[in-house]
């Protein structure tokens, strides 16, 4: 298998594992917002066919790949890709692609991921999808932040990065 350097997950994900609610964000965080695009201008983002519904315009300055199983699918200024080994054999020059979502992506790409970028926001939501579980045994938590609440965020959240042990 063709693997890049450092596969990183980027998430915003609730206390209970919640990423979202018919096909939307349920918060809105800016300082989240501006980090996601920090980390992740000028790499590979990796994305379900949903996530990319949601945001629905490919996000500039990055390499965007949508991983659908619709063999059909195309979306100028985006690459599609039907399976994990296609989708990261179109970073193979990134040394950091980032997987964006959603829930099924993130449950596909866990198992090969060498670090994990999160947002937890420090609430339970209802919601239909969810992350995977972050399992104490494979993942180290190597930073933790916890956000003031200020102006720009009426939510509780912290940044946590966690490597593959």
């Amino acid at each position: 298998m063709i693997k890049p350097k450092e596969i990183t997950i980027i998430a915003a994900v609730s206390e209970n594992n919640v990423l979202g609610k018919n096909n939307k964000l349920i918060w809105h965080i800016p300082d989240d917002l501006k980090r996601f695009k920090k980390l992740t201008l000028g790499h590979s983002v990796i994305m379900g066919r949903k996530t990319f519904e949601s945001i629905s315009k490919p996000l500039p300055q990055r390499k965007n790949i949508i991983l659908t199983r619709n063999k059909n699918f195309k979306v100028k200024g985006a690459i599609i890709a039907n399976s994990v080994q296609e989708a990261l054999s179109f970073c193979k020059n990134d040394n950091q692609p980032f997987i964006i979502g959603g829930g099924e992506i993130y449950k596909l790409f866990i198992d090969i991921t060498d670090k994990i970028e999160l947002t937890r926001i420090h609430q339970s939501y209802n919601g239909d999808a969810f992350f995977p579980e972050i399992l104490e045994e494979n993942w180290k938590l190597i930073y933790s932040k916890k956000n003031n609440l200020n102006k720009n965020s009426i939510i509780d959240f912290s940044y946590l990065t966690y490597i593959k042990k």
